[in-house]
């Protein structure tokens, strides 16, 4: 919620064609330039819940489509995953009818206490994912990117407190160190 309220803040009401428009014109390279957002199960079918699953693995026929038409896959987070797990709170749910199974796990996913979001790990120098540092005039700065600094402007808005720490890949060893101390600190509630 404070993401997609964040967007519109951050790239305007028009932002994915903007985004997009200014996609197209800013990569020479030999990539397509078309993407498509598609649901995790159907790159995933061992995320779904028990007994719904049609493919061993994933939707084959659709990413080969996708693929022969050179369009990128971006897959979407599985909310019923992330909060309620892979039995979806119920290891007995696919002995009920298909429908009531899915109106059990669309009550569970409307409760407000499913989860915890024990913190966000952003991409440190990046302009827009920077938690510790971003880019600014050709230089590594202190400081958030701009979607992070919306973010954080959202959560302070709702009165959400979630700890952010800030990565780079070229640092593994310092990365791994601080999402471990993130995770820790999440654990022991403190």
């Amino acid at each position: 919620m404070v993401v997609a309220a964040a967007m519109p803040v951050l790239c305007g009401n028009s932002s994915s064609e903007r985004l997009l428009g200014h996609w197209r014109s800013m990569f020479t390279d030999h990539r397509s330039k078309r993407v498509v957002f598609v649901s995790h199960c159907l790159l995933n079918q061992n995320s779904i819940s028990d007994g719904t699953a049609d493919f061993p693995s994933q939707f084959e026929d659709l990413i080969s489509m996708l693929m022969a038409n050179k369009v990128g896959i971006i897959q979407m987070p599985c909310p019923e995953l992330l909060c309620l797990g892979l039995d979806r709170g119920d290891k007995r749910g696919s002995e009920r009818a298909l429908l009531e199974e899915n109106t059990r796990i669309r009550n569970l996913m409307q409760q407000e206490e499913n989860f915890s979001a024990l913190g966000l790990v952003g991409i440190n120098r990046s302009p827009s994912c920077g938690i510790e540092t971003t880019s600014i005039d050709g230089r590594e700065e202190p400081g958030m990117g701009v979607f992070m600094q919306v973010i954080a402007e959202e959560l302070q808005k709702e009165h959400l407190e979630i700890r952010m720490v800030g990565v780079k890949t070229s640092r593994t060893e310092e990365s791994l160190g601080k999402v471990r101390r993130l995770l820790e600190r999440s654990t022991l509630g403190g």
